[in-house]
C-alpha cells in the first residue's frame, strides 16, 4: 500500500509467479502490477464494527456469554476472519486517502473508522507480509461487503498473497459494483497463476484494454506474452512484445518492464545474444533497480565467456 494506506497492487509480473523481473525472482512471462503504483486494483480499504451487522446483511453480533465455545475461548474460523489481526493502536484510520475514505461514508461512523483501520493495517504490510495484510482486508470485507472499494482491496491483498482464485474473485466482484475495466490485467495474470492461460488470453482480448493507462497496457501485454509462454508459443509471444512500445523514450516502469519480460522472452526461447543485449537495455532504464536485469545480464556473460 501507498502512503494513502491503500494496497496498490501487485507488481510481480504477470503469471503469478514473479514473472516481470522484480528483484527476487525470475521473469516468466510478466505478472501484471495492475494496480499498485499505477491504478489498477488497489485495495482501498472497508471495515466495519464490530455489533449488529454488515453490509452485506449478515449479523455478526457477539454471541452471549452461553453461547460462547466452552473449551478455552476458541473461535470459529469465521469469528477469527471477522476479528482480522490486531489492529495497532497508533493507526486512527485517518491514513486512508480521502477519496477512499469518502466511500466508506455510507457506513456508521464507527464501523466506518474500524474498515478505515483494516485497510490502512493492509496497506503498511501488503509488501512485507502479504498473508497479514489480506486477512486485514478479509476483516474490512465481513464488515462491508457491499463497497466496491472493500472488495478491492482484499482482490488486491489475496493477489499479492499469492491467493489468485480469491482475487479474481474479489476483483470480479469489485468490477461488477463500480465499473471499472482497470483491473482486467490483474484478472488476467490470476488467470495465468490459475493455470487458464487461455483465460487470460481472453481477458486480453478485451475491447476496453485499448481504453486503459500506458502502464495497465504495458501490464497486459506482459500477461498476455506470458500466457503465450505458457501454451510454448514463443515466437507469438515475442511479437506480443514487438508491438508494445519496447524502445520508448519514456523512463517510467511500465518500460522497465516490458524490456525485462521480452529479454527474457527472448532467452527463453534461445536467443541468448539478443536477450543480453535487451537486458542491458532495460539496465539503462532500471535506475530504480525494479528488476534483477543487472544480475542476469551478468550471469549471462559470464557463461558466454566461460
Amino acid at each position: 500500500m501507498a502512503e494513502s494506506g491503500r494496497p496498490q497492487g501487485p507488481r510481480r509480473g504477470g503469471s503469478g509467479r514473479g514473472d516481470a523481473g522484480r528483484k527476487g525472482g525470475r521473469s516468466q512471462g510478466g505478472r501484471s502490477q495492475g494496480g499498485r503504483s499505477q491504478g489498477g486494483a488497489r485495495s482501498q480499504g472497508a471495515g466495519a464494527s464490530r455489533g449488529g451487522g454488515s453490509s452485506d446483511g449478515r449479523s455478526y453480533s457477539r454471541p452471549r456469554r452461553d453461547d460462547r465455545p466452552r473449551q478455552g475461548g476458541d473461535r470459529s474460523a469465521e469469528q477469527a476472519r471477522y476479528d482480522g489481526p490486531p489492529l495497532d493502536d497508533s493507526i486512527t484510520g485517518k491514513e486512508l486517502d480521502r477519496s477512499v475514505a469518502q466511500q466508506l461514508r455510507g457506513l456508521p461512523e464507527k464501523l466506518a473508522a474500524r474498515v478505515a483501520r483494516h485497510l490502512v493495517a493492509a496497506g503498511m504490510l501488503i509488501e512485507e507480509d502479504p498473508q497479514t495484510a489480506y486477512r486485514h482486508t478479509l476483516a474490512a470485507r465481513a464488515r462491508a461487503a457491499r463497497i466496491a472499494v472493500v472488495r478491492e482491496a482484499c482482490g488486491e491483498a489475496a493477489y499479492a498473497a499469492g491467493e489468485y482464485a480469491d482475487a479474481l474473485s474479489e476483483l470480479r466482484a469489485a468490477k461488477r459494483m463500480n465499473g471499472s475495466q482497470e483491473y482486467l490485467p490483474v484478472m488476467a495474470d490470476c488467470e495465468r497463476a490459475l493455470g487458464r492461460p487461455d483465460r487470460a488470453l481472453a481477458l486480453a482480448r478485451n475491447p476496453a484494454v485499448a481504453n486503459l493507462s500506458p502502464a495497465l497496457k504495458a501490464e497486459m501485454t506482459i500477461v498476455e506474452a506470458g500466457a503465450r509462454r505458457d501454451l510454448g508459443e514463443f515466437d507469438a509471444a515475442l511479437r506480443t512484445l514487438e508491438n508494445a512500445p519496447l524502445r520508448s523514450r519514456s523512463r517510467e516502469e511500465w518500460v522497465v518492464r516490458l524490456r525485462y519480460a521480452y529479454a527474457d522472452t527472448l532467452l527463453s526461447a534461445g536467443r541468448t545474444e539478443d536477450a543480453i543485449e535487451w537486458f542491458h537495455r532495460t539496465v539503462g532504464l532500471d535506475g530504480e533497480e525494479i528488476t534483477d536485469a543487472a544480475e542476469r545480464v551478468a550471469e549471462l556473460e559470464r557463461r558466454s565467456n566461460g
